[in-house]
């Protein structure tokens, strides 16, 4: 629309149309054409009597081809190549204006510069603007024009060269506002080494309000959707809430079609984390960082085998879920779950040596001991009792009839092994006469080297467990 009829390359008459503005007032419009320089022409221009300012909508240029771009203080209007530009409009206040009369030369020398900055960029090797705004300002280089460079377009040699990933950054609030709302899941394994109970994997449960933690130990990773199963409905029912929805990674041991009819059937949304990117779910991704961690320091201060290495876990996650201060909360996250603060006077450290009472089980004498020797394990998850395996019978009893010896073991461990070498030595001397007089005491021989493993292996425990993977449980003996 115009009220300038100087613009108009033709006129025609409208009888009986009008244009009504905000305040409900009309006016009579006119049709016509108008141009620029014969280069452009704009179609149906109405000529409205009284009308101060000349109004162009966008679509009318859209549909003769050319291509509208704004920025913070020009308009530019030019063709889809980008190679001609037919006119520039200035920003005043928040209004684009544009001069119909005059093609600006100076949006050429703004595209001219624009380039140039490219151009620069691409002489000094892609380094980033920001760091060529730097050199420019404070005059550190000779011959670099006095030029601003700006980031306002995507260098494509730049996106293929220095590319890197995402930053996740902590989040500052809570995101859940109760218990179970949402759960994080991963598994970590297989181990080199199968644990006392026959298992090489470990399924890892968070709760993401509380930070509560549960840990889960299988034999294979088709176990997880039953291990799973089974704890929803034991903390469900403790907690008398229900699932919102789970997070877990593309793992196949997590999306099949068990999975998804659970969810289906209990209304759970499961929510993946994109592929190769586990910091999306780095909920369980750093908490089963820290229980590996601390199972590893807890095994080695100890030099316990690594079939221990489930119980370090759960002994781990054990002490994790009393002792940690979720963030922005500020409590425990037993204490968050539980709805009470937690009692560590019995804690007990990993591995220390200890002697439980024979609470009637086997028959002893009137002289037999009426202790045997074990070693700490961690505690018990379905009673309060500790949990130990004894020397004797090579099994892990849980019992609340246990005396700790939590003396120097640094100081005792040195006495022992300066007794040991002497003793090594000692066999080892007498293993070379052996040999020197009789090759036929090789019976003799073996036995002594024998005495020496057990010196050497202060614990007296197996050094490994061997289970072939395909045997049934019931054909394990003891």
């Amino acid at each position: 629309m115009t009220g300038d009829e100087s613009l108009l390359i033709g006129l025609t008459l409208k009888h009986g149309r009008y244009v009504t503005y905000g305040d409900n007032n009309k006016e009579k419009i006119i049709g016509s054409e108008i141009g620029v320089k014969g280069s452009l022409t704009v179609q149906n221009v109405l000529l409205v009597e009284g009308l101060k300012y000349n109004l162009l909508r966008i679509n009318q240029l859209c549909d003769k081809g050319l291509e509208v771009t704004f920025q913070p203080e020009i308009c530019l209007i030019s063709s889809k190549d980008l190679r001609e530009t037919h006119l520039v409009g200035k920003r005043v206040n928040n209004v684009y204006v544009l001069d119909l009369h005059c093609i600006n030369s100076e949006i050429n020398c703004l595209i001219t510069k624009c380039d140039e900055t490219l151009l620069w960029h691409r002489h000094i090797a892609h380094i980033h603007m920001q760091h060529l705004n730097r050199i420019t300002s404070k005059e550190l280089v000779i011959g670099l024009p006095k030029l601003k460079f700006e980031k306002d377009k995507v260098c494509e040699a730049c996106q293929k060269g220095k590319l890197t990933k995402t930053s996740f950054k902590q989040k500052q609030f809570v995101s859940t506002t109760r218990p179970l709302e949402m759960l994080h899941m991963d598994l970590f394994g297989p181990s080199r080494t199968i644990s006392i109970g026959g298992n090489y994997y470990g399924l890892v449960v968070v709760d993401d309000f509380s930070r509560y933690t549960w840990t889960l130990f299988l034999v294979t990773k088709d176990e997880a959707f039953s291990a799973f199963k089974k704890l929803a409905k034991t903390i469900q029912n403790e907690k008398n809430y229900t699932f919102a929805s789970i997070k877990t990674d593309h793992g196949r041991e997590f999306q099949n079609e068990n999975f998804e009819m659970f969810c289906e059937k209990f209304g759970i949304q499961h929510n993946f984390s994109a592929l190769r990117t586990p910091q999306q779910n780095g909920v369980v991704e750093r908490k089963n960082k820290a229980l590996e961690e601390i199972a590893r320091t807890l095994l080695n201060e100890t030099n316990l085998p690594e079939y221990f290495r489930a119980d370090a876990v759960n002994t781990a996650c054990y002490v994790l879920n009393r002792v940690l201060i979720r963030p922005i909360l500020k409590k425990t996250p037993y204490e968050l779950f539980k709805e009470r603060k937690p009692n560590i006077s019995y804690f007990r450290f990993f591995g220390s040596k200890c002697f439980i009472l024979n609470n009637g089980k086997d028959n002893l004498g009137k002289f037999d001991s009426k202790a045997d020797e074990g070693i700490f394990l961690g505690y018990s998850s379905q009673s309060h009792a500790y949990r130990a395996y004894t020397k004797r019978t090579m099994l892990i009893k849980e019992t609340v009839y246990i005396t700790f010896d939590e003396t120097n073991q640094k100081m005792q461990d040195k006495l022992e092994n300066s007794a040991d070498d002497e003793e090594i030595g000692r066999l080892q001397k007498l293993t070379e006469t052996i040999t020197e007089q009789n090759e036929e005491k090789s019976a003799e021989l073996d036995t002594a080297k024998r005495e020496t493993d057990l010196i050497d292996h202060q614990i007296n425990l197996p050094l490994e467990w061997r289970v072939p993977r395909n045997l049934s449980l019931d054909n394990i003996i003891g």
